[in-house]
């Protein structure tokens, strides 16, 4: 497995991806900002919204939107995301622009900010059916980060007693029965979107799928 990126190369990963998203957003048609993404209710819009959001919005910010919102983090979300949406969808990309390069975020963990943009990236490709992928090196940054930890998803409970195996890079962890696929389909996995357990296979497919 390769090495662990340093701070600075996370957040230029970050940078690359949302830059990326920019551009690929940039030549949606009106009904494409609405169509629904995997993130749960939320339209292709309203993620974009969410990521900005994201990236404007340091520790001290978002601890006291969580408290007044009562520790309910739908509602905090919720509520983040509809202060930084725009009143057109040319708006709302226009204030995502605004921060591909910013280092703002609720907490230190580089890597998780990083599966943000990631995970909510393909939130937004497979309905739309665009095909781009984020590099590989960045995908097996996550990959580690989500299977160390429950923070931002539950990626340690979702693969507990499994084995993941990356096909198109240097991701692997875990015993038991294996699961195999891409790394961008494991991480998607791991963050709770059951449609890329089909793009997976082995003996532990079905274990996933169930806890997910």
């Amino acid at each position: 497995m390769s090495k662990t990126s340093s701070r600075d190369e996370l957040w230029a990963m970050v940078r690359a991806e949302r830059g990326a998203l920019a551009e690929e957003l940039a030549g949606l048609s009106s009904a494409q900002w609405g169509e629904r993404s995997l993130c749960g209710e939320w339209t292709v819009e309203e993620v974009v919204a969410h990521l900005t959001a994201g990236a404007s919005t340091g520790r001290l910010r978002w601890m006291v939107s969580v408290v007044r919102n009562r520790f309910d983090f739908g509602r905090h979300n919720d509520r983040q995301l509809a202060g930084h949406l725009g009143s057109t969808p040319e708006e709302t990309l226009e204030r995502f622009r605004a921060v591909v390069d910013s280092t703002v975020a609720p907490s230190g963990h580089t890597a998780a900010w990083l599966g943000e943009v990631v995970v909510h990236g393909q939130d937004i490709r497979r309905p739309l059916g665009l095909t781009r992928e984020p590099s590989i090196e960045a995908v097996s940054e996550v990959a580690r980060f989500f299977a160390s930890r429950d923070f931002t998803v539950a990626g340690r409970s979702a693969i507990e007693g499994l084995r993941l195996e990356a096909s198109d890079g240097p991701f692997a962890v875990g015993d038991g029965p294996v699961v195999g696929g891409t790394t961008i389909a494991l991480i998607m996995a791991m963050a709770g979107r059951s449609v890329y357990c089909d793009d997976l296979a082995g003996p532990g497919v079905d274990v996933l799928r169930g806890r997910i």
